[in-house]
């Protein structure tokens, strides 16, 4: 589904709080995330990254401020398919005698009516998405019998289903070993080179600049947001870590 590009940016968010009680999750954030960019979002354990995305895709809402999402409201957006969110950890039970297929046709008619009767339409949305991310082949394969990477990339082919034009992802290299990792970005950049907006949370830094080309340092609110050679500096990422950065190597 092609979202009409009403404004310039496909995220924005401005002057957003966010509060759990008396913990203050974000403060006064403001971010602009441009179209058919790939950014990565870095910060610290409990600094608001997931906050962030939640936010976005209006599960959790602000306190103040003002966030759009393709030019509306999050809820509209997600209404109409725009954007997917696939989380950090899946709430599956991996014993459930469910396949790959349906995994992905859950892009199309939703958790609730998986025995619904699938359209022409929807059979060929999910196989475009499975040959897209390279897993048609394990398609009859229950999903609990993948390995970590091939899960992670099942729950892209379902966003890619969905239709969304944005992709925002929460920590999708958590728990993949270094050839599954390379695997799942090259096909998030490849995503990227055909018009999707991703959007991903990572603690992956060393690799950061091989694949982002927009950096969002967060640590309660947005620090910078930017080009990555201007954002991916010592200095900014310093700050979003508290000085504390092992076998990270910047551009000079």
């Amino acid at each position: 589904m092609i979202a009409k590009e009403k404004e310039n940016f496909a995220i924005e968010l401005n002057n957003v709080s966010v509060s759990y009680g008396s913990n203050r999750a974000l403060s006064n954030t403001s971010i602009s995330i441009p179209y058919k960019t790939f950014s990565g979002v870095i910060g610290m354990n409990g600094a608001g990254k997931s906050t962030l995305f939640k936010v976005i895709m209006g599960l959790v809402k602000p306190d103040s401020g003002k966030v759009l999402v393709c030019g509306d409201q999050p809820g509209t957006a997600q209404k109409h398919g725009h954007v997917a969110y696939v989380p950090q950890t899946e709430l599956v039970d991996w014993d459930f005698p469910v396949s790959v297929y349906d995994v992905v046709m859950m892009g199309r008619i939703g958790l609730q009516n998986i025995f619904k009767t699938r359209s022409q339409e929807d059979r060929e949305l999910v196989d475009e998405a499975l040959n897209k991310v390279k897993m048609y082949q394990f398609k009859d394969r229950q999903i609990g019998e993948l390995s970590g990477g091939q899960k992670k990339r099942v729950f892209v082919a379902r966003a890619l289903a969905q239709g969304a034009d944005i992709l925002i992802l929460d920590e999708p290299f958590a728990g993949l070993d270094a050839i599954s990792e390379r695997s799942l970005t090259d096909l998030l950049v490849a995503l990227k080179n055909e018009g999707k907006t991703i959007i991903l949370a990572t603690h992956e830094l060393t690799s950061l600049s091989d694949h982002c080309d927009h950096v969002a340092l967060v640590k309660h609110t947005v620090l910078a947001y930017g080009p990555t050679k201007e954002v991916f500096t010592k200095e900014l990422v310093s700050q979003a870590f508290d000085g504390i950065m092992h076998n990270i190597k910047f551009e000079r």
